[in-house]
């Protein structure tokens, strides 16, 4: 093609045309991966539904039909009234937490940062704790303490890491203190106040799907819908800062408000996750990381991160809806169990590599 310009490596296919004026690096893999996560993230999602809480088993063939209206009437109330919310709010907050932990994890280059390691979902704890122990005790109230608790605690974790600029190696420290700062407090809380509102603080605190509803998923739908295209936008920019700060510099990349923008977007996606299902432990740790290295790239992508949060997400509650046969086990805790040894690897890895930032 007249005006086209095509290099190959490995891995990736750099491309410029001269009218119009468009250049870019496309990564064959990452386009493969990006589908096929999609195509499991949905089939995970659809065995969710049909093998949900309850006895009414559905196959994953009847159940496309009842999330569009058709076919047994029976099949679309189990789908559409029992489960579909459920299981929406599990979609959702995979993405977030997966999108989340990408952000955080590219800004300060770090593999280990997440916003469950930095002090975000235990500034939501933190919140919801205070608020039990005071009598906010419906869930529209908790869903608001949780969301003010994470972005509180994500804007004091930037304002104590500037320093006439901020450098990914101090919000990490920073976060960690926070995180044990918010972690001590809600402690506190717990010891001092009546055993069914402890009880009640830890159900929250371990991440549960349970009860969850349209009223959780709308503000999370409509928290990606927002946040994800500003961190889209600023892709390009994202990635020269991986590079360090010095460099991006360089490239004309405005580091400060580039960072300061991106920790808010991330921060805030993490909030609404939180506040729609507790800290569900891991999944923004782990999400990027395995992201990465199905797509190939050299840093966590979001887009296939997103993905791979919902399938972790969806996955572990399937698991707790059927593990025991006559409880459901909270999320967080598969998750939990699932993402510990994916942290020590992580840890070991990064002390062998010096990959940990």
């Amino acid at each position: 093609m007249p005006g086209l310009d095509i290099t190959r490596s490995p891995g990736r296919v750099a491309f410029r045309l001269a009218v119009p004026r468009v250049s870019g690096v496309l990564h064959p893999r990452l386009i493969l991966v990006c589908p096929a996560l999609g195509a499991a993230a949905f089939l995970v999602f659809c065995l969710t539904v049909g093998a949900g809480t309850g006895d009414y088993a559905l196959a994953p063939h009847a159940v496309v039909p009842a999330l569009w209206g058709a076919g047994d009437p029976a099949d679309v109330f189990v789908v559409r009234e029992l489960r579909l919310p459920r299981a929406s709010v599990a979609l959702l907050c995979g993405a977030a937490f997966g999108a989340a932990g990408a952000v955080f994890q590219s800004v300060t280059r770090n593999p280990l940062a997440g916003p469950d390691m930095l002090g975000i979902t235990q500034g939501a704890g933190a919140a919801v704790a205070g608020g039990i122990v005071l009598g906010v005790g419906s869930a529209p109230g908790t869903q608001t303490l949780g969301l003010a608790g994470a972005l509180g605690a994500g804007l004091l974790i930037y304002l104590l890491a500037w320093n006439r600029g901020t450098t990914g190696y101090r919000i990490v420290l920073v976060g960690i203190g926070i995180s044990w700062m918010c972690l001590s407090l809600t402690s506190y809380l717990m010891s001092r106040t009546e055993l069914h509102q402890a009880h009640r603080i830890l159900g929250w605190l371990v991440g549960s799907l349970n009860d969850r509803g349209w009223e959780q998923a709308r503000p999370l739908a409509l928290a990606l819908v927002t946040l994800a295209p500003p961190v889209l936008l600023l892709g390009r920019l994202r990635r020269t800062l991986e590079l360090g700060d010095e460099v991006a510099a360089g490239l004309g990349t405005p580091v400060q408000r580039v960072r300061m923008v991106l920790l808010l977007c991330g921060a805030a996606l993490a909030a609404f996750a939180t506040a729609a299902a507790g800290p569900v432990l891991f999944v923004a740790l782990a999400s990027p990381q395995i992201a990465q290295r199905l797509a190939g790239t050299a840093s966590p992508p979001v887009v296939t991160a997103a993905f791979t949060g919902s399938v972790i997400v969806l996955t572990g509650d399937l698991i707790g809806q059927r593990l025991l046969a006559d409880a459901v086990v909270p999320v967080g805790v598969v998750t939990g169990v699932l993402g510990a040894p994916f942290l020590l690897w992580q840890l070991a890895r990064a002390d062998k590599t010096g990959s940990g930032g």
